[in-house]
């Protein structure tokens, strides 16, 4: 008998502090200004997308103490656009990136119990950590947490979290104002914690939400990071785009599940994916070619070499060789609140690697920048990307994918219009919502029932 086909899971990321987006380009618009994101949330309801991701940037990036010219200055605050944008979508999930490092369990709940209540049941938040003391200048929190405490911290942020959406019962609500009674049990909300990090006791004042919990995201690729989702995370994001390391990324990962009583099932692992369509394969080349030379300018090669060289390198020329000198290898680093710099553990491996590479090909920096750090996940005719997106989800390498467009908030559109419907088709893409809520959408189950819509339903 063969193996049922998977459905696909697709989201969509407004990208942020990056060089993804095409600024040039005359159809890119404002990161700032709300139809902007409406549009983006709109087109990805219309092609039943299980949710929008928003990252979060705490603090703008300095090089060479320079604010980097690529950040989103004034980019909104993020629990503030997605509750804008629960008002204009119904069905749409909403995921959001919020610190454990720099904020506190009970604001954080708060926020994410309201939103799941004014979305109906549609919140999920990524937990992130924050490893640099730059971004901790802004909290009056410089170094005040040691690295390898950050997934300590968070771990028991989000079971302080998990405490304070369970402190309400299922079905606990609070009573009618109208009559001045109080709560139905006086227990309800009551919540005590003591632990390494917090030591906090009171009453949480959010009656429990639709979901009962938002959906976990995780982000981490490291060993901590891949623990700490298999520990308690729906879904984990993946950088391995490729097959090969994507499969083995998957089995990583749904392998630790076992360990916390959990199925594979109950953690999804989607990659970040970028993409260019044309009309052919051919086309669709020639776009991403010219696509990848628009997000990286001279300027922008010469700054992504310095995240390795550790040096100012704005004497050479972005379209001649690499630099012959080796890198600074120093705790003091050029490029201060960039999570690029930690990827680089061994920059003078990285130098030599990247030379050969150049040499090999016959590439300048500008040239290598662009063929190491900006290929495209997906491109082709929308059939070929169907095709492509469909052979890695069911080859067990991700369970979907967040599409990254280059071009906002209009990019997502050829996507939803051209590759959707040919999912749908193929019968591994839904139709429609079957659901409500971001859960249902998921196939995750929901706290309360222990089973997801269609089961509920068939109950």
């Amino acid at each position: 008998m063969s193996k049922p086909l998977k459905q696909i899971h697709l989201a969509a990321h407004f990208p942020g502090v990056n060089n993804t987006t095409v600024w040039s380009d005359p159809a890119a618009g404002s990161h700032i200004e709300f139809d902007s994101f409406a549009h983006f949330a709109r087109t990805a309801e219309r092609a039943k997308f299980d949710f929008l991701f928003l990252a979060e940037g705490l603090r703008l990036r300095e090089q060479g103490g320079k604010i980097y010219d690529l950040d989103v200055v004034g980019r909104p605050d993020t629990f503030t656009v997605l509750a804008a944008l629960a008002a204009v979508t119904d069905r749409l999930g909403l995921t959001g990136t919020i610190n454990s490092t720099f904020n506190e369990p009970y604001e954080v709940a708060r926020q994410f119990a309201s939103l799941d209540h004014l979305s109906g049941g549609r919140s999920a938040w990524n937990v992130v950590t924050s490893w640099d003391a730059f971004t901790g200048e802004n909290f009056r929190r410089g170094g005040f947490l040691p690295q390898e405490e950050r997934y300590s911290r968070a771990k028991e942020f989000l079971a302080t979290a998990n405490e304070l959406f369970d402190s309400f019962g299922a079905g606990e609500i609070l009573a009618d104002q109208a009559t001045g009674t109080f709560l139905r049990d006086a227990k309800a909300g009551a919540f005590v914690h003591q632990g390494q990090h917090f030591d906090i006791h009171g009453r949480f004042n959010v009656p429990r939400s639709p979901q009962g919990r938002p959906v976990i995201f995780q982000a981490g690729d490291s060993d901590e990071g891949r623990e700490f989702a298999a520990s308690g995370a729906d879904a984990i994001f993946s950088r391995y785009a490729g097959l090969a390391e994507g499969r083995a990324f998957y089995a990583d990962v749904k392998g630790r599940l076992a360990k916390y009583g959990r199925r594979p099932d109950q953690l999804l692992i989607l990659p970040a994916a970028t993409f260019v369509l044309g009309d052919t394969d051919a086309e669709a080349a020639e776009l991403a070619r010219e696509v990848r030379r628009q997000q990286v300018s001279g300027a922008t090669a010469l700054k992504h070499l310095e995240f390795v060289w550790n040096r100012d390198l704005s004497a050479y020329d972005p379209e001649g060789p690499l630099p012959d000198v080796d890198p600074v290898v120093s705790e003091e680093h050029i490029s201060r609140g960039r999570a690029q710099v930690r990827m680089y553990r061994d920059p003078v491996a990285i130098a030599r690697e990247w030379r050969q590479l150049a040499e090999a090909n016959k590439w300048s920096i500008r040239d290598l920048v662009i063929n190491t750090g900006n290929r495209q996940t997906f491109v082709g005719a929308p059939e070929s990307v169907a095709r492509s997106i469909n052979e890695f989800v069911q080859a067990d390498a991700s369970d979907g994918f967040i599409l990254v467009p280059h071009i906002t908030p209009g990019g997502l559109d050829p996507f939803a219009d051209k590759v959707v419907p040919l999912l749908q088709e193929q019968g591994v893409f839904r139709a429609d919502y079957e659901g409500t809520t971001l859960r249902d959408h998921l196939g995750l189950a929901h706290p309360d029932s222990g089973a997801p819509a269609a089961e509920r339903a068939a109950s």
